[in-house]
């Protein structure tokens, strides 16, 4: 049975507010004011470090999936009010279903690093060259110390910025926001702890990380109250997914032309060649009538009118697509067992063939870029030197860390001069999280605590903006 009112519910840690609508309110307000939403202006989309304020960031592509997002939600709401919203559970909880929506949409990219998804990667093999030896290290000769191990190895070799966004979201930032609002930021159901799921397990939904173990309990909590199933997702959150995977299709390719790297002319052609090649007429039906009434203007109109108009018309189809899918598949997608992104369902329609064609051509023609991966490669250096200067915090003890907690001295004079500039906020997530671990547990505690440590130095690099590690890097390497 499809009852809403069983998932979007006024349910959060502290201070509940029972008013629906006031609790949504709440949690908008809450995530427009956060550090972290405002840091993501200064976060790479696809060019890093970018000066020309028309290329997207993180923050204007978030706020580009937030429409949509919007779109989407009331879209699906126009098509279940035939068969009446009080058969979903969802008679006056209109504004929570679109803004829960549309705020999901706007916090989904909140724990992505700088510099991009390269960085996803500097961070993993750093880890893994670094850190794994260290952990090796510690004893473990009981059964349990043994499991922590494995599961810590797992864990902080699996960086993820969907998981990394749970994480700001419920300790670095401590919004406390709705169990329905932060649920329905969990992209991905399987926690960076676990082995990577069997075909048919599921395995669309939990092919990537979505959240760490440090934040397990927390999410068992939210599934348990909201009737999530393990492994299932927020029906909201592919709403967010198919937003998100909208917003992508021009975006890329505009700022491209915007920067110089293609021309409107070269976009054209690419789409044009590449849609006759896959014999494929509705992207270049859809495109032709476009570029030509673009052509007919002035010069300086051609580039904006015709994404203007392109984007539009795109994106009013693909709405249309996804609410339809939604829609009939409405019991598998509320139960969050619907193991596909909306738009990647139907792999025989005219909608999915055109949106590999433009994911094939921004692959292809930008992401491969030579500027672009100089500018990867720039920030690969930059992320993987910022966390080699703070290694010396993870070869302390775990008793020496807290004396330097405590702002005593230690033998390690660097690590004093370094843990003087790590965030608070991270601090205190580092040490509301180890406070709750047993010290009469020795060898279980010392491999808790270290693991803690690695989300600490994470939390604190993956929080930077591409321009605050840039400086970061030059001032600490003496490279100004």
């Amino acid at each position: 049975m499809i009852d809403y009112s069983t998932k979007i519910t006024t349910d959060r840690e502290l201070n509940a507010i029972e008013n629906l609508d006031g609790s949504v309110e709440s949690d908008r307000g809450r995530i427009l004011s956060a550090p972290a939403f405002r840091r993501l202006q200064k976060r790479t989309q696809v060019f890093a470090l970018e000066l020309n304020a028309s290329i997207r960031t993180r923050l204007t592509h978030s706020l580009e999936v937030a429409q949509s997002a919007r779109y989407i939600s009331k879209s699906i709401l126009t098509e279940l009010k035939q068969e009446g919203l009080s058969s979903y559970g969802l008679e006056d909880m209109e504004n929570a279903f679109v803004s829960t929506s549309e705020m999901t949409s706007l916090l989904h990219d909140i724990g992505n690093p700088p510099f991009g998804h390269f960085a996803e990667q500097t961070i993993n093999k750093w880890v893994q060259v670094n850190a794994i030896e260290m952990l090796e290290s510690f004893e473990g000769s009981s059964a349990k110390s043994k499991e922590l191990k494995e599961i810590v190895a797992k864990d902080i070799t699996n960086y993820d910025g969907n998981a990394q966004a749970i994480r700001v979201i419920t300790k670095l930032q401590r919004l406390n926001l709705s169990y329905t609002q932060v649920l329905s930021v969990l992209k991905y159901t399987r926690g960076a702890y676990e082995d990577k799921p069997q075909k048919g397990d599921l395995d669309y939904l939990k092919k990537k990380p979505g959240f760490y173990y440090s934040e397990k309990d927390f999410i068992e909590k939210l599934q348990d109250t909201l009737g999530v199933e393990h492994g299932h997702r927020f029906p909201l959150t592919y709403i967010m997914e198919a937003a998100d995977d909208i917003s992508y299709l021009t975006a890329d390719l505009e700022d491209s032309v915007e920067k110089g790297i293609l021309s409107l002319e070269k976009v054209y052609a690419l789409i044009k060649d590449e849609c006759e090649r896959e014999g494929e007429t509705y992207l270049l039906e859809l495109m032709q009538s476009r570029y030509e009434k673009a052509q007919q203007n002035e010069e300086a109109y051609q580039f904006s009118m015709f994404f203007t108009i392109f984007r539009t018309s795109i994106v009013g189809a693909l709405v249309r697509h996804v609410v339809g899918i939604y829609v009939e598949n409405h019991e598998a997608i509320f139960d969050g067992s619907f193991n596909s992104a909306l738009l990647d369902y139907d792999k025989e329609s005219k909608y999915y063939k055109a949106i590999k064609i433009l994911e094939k051509i921004s692959s292809k023609y930008i992401y491969q870029n030579l500027e672009v991966q100089e500018l990867e490669l720039q920030g690969y250096s930059i992320v993987n030197g910022l966390l080699d200067i703070y290694k010396p915090l993870l070869e302390l003890s775990h008793k020496d860390f807290e004396t330097l907690l405590k702002d005593e001295r230690i033998g390690c004079f660097i690590s004093m001069r370094l843990i003087k500039r790590v965030s608070s906020k991270q601090i205190v997530a580092y040490q509301n999280d180890v406070k709750n671990l047993d010290k009469d547990l020795e060898e279980e505690y010392v491999i808790m605590e270290w693991y803690y440590r690695v989300r600490l130095l994470i939390d604190y690099v993956s929080g930077m903006t591409d321009d605050y590690a840039l400086h970061e890097y030059q001032m600490l390497t003496a490279m100004k």
